[in-house]
């Protein structure tokens, strides 16, 4: 993150685009409030301009089935490209790895808490013999077959309050959410961490990302001010990964890199929908050492069987 000096607030109220769901407005929140902090802005220089996504409005079927991670994007993209906002902000694990060319993630926020968190049973070993667990999350489901085969997996999707009233309502015994959407929920008290090298997370979970068009130079050199540079590189390296691997909303993929010194350590696991085969490398790189990231992918592919490749390259 670069310093920046104190400003007046710009000659118009710049206009931040988010998804309207409560924990995107609780993000889109962070972002304004990271703006204001480091160019000195008064509260009324950012506009929170909320929209209703399509991912958020089916809910009955897994997102792979009804058009994939561009559900969460394509409102904002829209309005990103009309001029009806300054920038948007994602969730960057529900953004599609391959990205127009006219848009380009800006900024990145420090990285909350990465891991997976159980509700409704204090470990994966509490869940009961033949329980049920609740996800839309092809990854989640993998590795849980994994880990647990006797567990049936129940789709489950719609923001943080309906996953867990839909728990609560009993239609699962337990399920799991990512641990940084409900700390920023204010629920830091719900459920129990995972830790990552029993469940690895999604490529790019914890993180909040930025995004403007690029060639709005202008507004790129706003938003570098709040840009968390090695939360940055670890993304660019697990979304290098998904590249590598062509990956869809349903392939099971988990990626999590991490500092490490002025290197980066990244890891990766593929896994089978049924959980039964499972893939996994690691290495340390050079932070923006994206081929790198994205031979790992390679190895994998290289690594799996003909049935664990066909879910993801060609």
């Amino acid at each position: 993150m670069t310093d920046a000096p104190a400003t007046h607030s710009p000659a118009r109220p710049l206009r931040l685009g988010t998804r309207a769901s409560p924990l995107a407005m609780v993000q889109a929140h962070l972002v304004a409030d990271a703006l204001r902090a480091a160019h000195g802005w008064d509260e009324d220089a950012i506009l929170i301009r909320p929209v209703v996504a399509s991912g958020d409005k089916v809910l009955d079927r897994p997102l792979a089935d009804i058009g994939g991670k561009a559900l969460w994007t394509k409102e904002l993209d829209r309005s990103l490209a009309l001029g009806e906002i300054d920038f948007a902000v994602h969730s960057m694990k529900d953004v599609e790895t391959i990205r127009p060319d006219a848009f380009l993630i800006a900024a990145v926020l420090p990285r909350a808490d990465v891991r997976d968190r159980l509700v409704g049973a204090e470990s994966l070993g509490a869940i009961p013999a033949g329980g049920r667990l609740g996800t839309s999350s092809p990854r989640r489901a993998a590795q849980i077959r994994r880990l647990r085969p006797d567990v049936e997996i129940v789709l489950f999707r719609g923001n943080v309050a309906t996953r867990l009233a839909r728990l609560e309502a009993g239609e699962a015994d337990a399920t799991l959410l990512a641990a940084a959407g409900l700390d920023r929920l204010g629920q830091s008290d719900v459920g129990h961490a995972v830790p990552v090298d029993i469940m690895l997370p999604a490529p790019a979970q914890g993180t909040i990302g930025v995004e403007a068009l690029a060639n709005n130079m202008p507004v790129r050199a706003l938003l570098d001010a709040i840009d968390h540079r090695d939360t940055h590189a670890c993304v660019a390296a697990e979304r290098a990964v998904l590249r590598a691997l062509g990956g869809t909303c349903h392939s099971p993929i988990a990626a999590l890199a991490v500092p490490e010194g002025d290197r980066v350590w990244l890891r990766t696991q593929i896994l089978s929908n049924d959980g039964k085969e499972s893939v996994a490398t690691e290495a340390r790189l050079d932070p923006g050492d994206e081929a790198a990231a994205m031979a790992l992918g390679v190895d994998m592919l290289e690594r799996a069987s003909q049935g664990l490749r066909a879910l993801f390259a060609p």
